[in-house]
This record gives structure tokens, sequence and C-alpha cells, in this order.
């Protein structure tokens, strides 16, 4: 797989921003569900020129949802779920920063 294909997104919130702005930097993303530490820690190494110390891999389960949306204006009554997903920690080297992440 291409790194690209690897890390899908950042994930940006409150308690993610937390993480990187301590003296050991971590920082969160959704990865493919196929990939594993190892090739996290490459597709990190590759797209941002880093070099990334752990790597910790968490499956985020489904949600049940009990409204199904049909369209913008209308929903129906039903049981649905969130998609589920896979989220990737990494923890950089000291003295190290990915420049994408700051400003966010």
């Amino acid at each position: 797989m291409d790194a690209r294909e690897i890390i899908l997104e950042p994930v940006v919130t409150e308690k993610s921003n937390l993480l990187r702005e301590g003296d050991v930097k971590t920082y969160v993303f959704k990865v493919d569900r196929k990939a594993n530490k190892i090739m996290v820690k490459q597709a990190v190494r590759q797209l941002y020129k880093v070099q990334p110390r752990h790597c910790r891999i968490i499956n985020v389960h489904s949600k049940k949802r009990s409204n199904k949306i049909i369209s913008r204006s209308s929903f129906r009554r039903g049981i649905g779920s969130t998609p589920a997903w896979k989220k990737a920690m990494v923890t950089l080297e000291k003295n190290q920063s990915i420049d994408a992440f700051e400003g966010v």
C-alpha cells in the first residue's frame, strides 16, 4: 500500500491537541483498517520526514444510532450505526514535529 492510502486524515480534537502540546509530541491519525503499526510508522516517516518512536493503534467500534437520516430534510425512525474505523497515535522523537499540524 502507498503511504497516502495508509494515513487517511489527521484527527483534530481537543484531546489530540493536548497530546501534541506536551514535551513528547503525539499525533493522532485516522488510518486504513488493514494497516498495522509497522506500516503506519513507515508512512509517517515517508510523508512527514520525521522519525516516529512509538505507534499505538486503536480500533474504534461502530456506535448505534436511533434515527436513520434519509435526506437533509427528513429522517426515518430506525436503527443505524456509524462506521467503524482505526485510529493511530504516533509519538515522535524529541525536538521533532509535523508542520502540517501547527496552527490547526
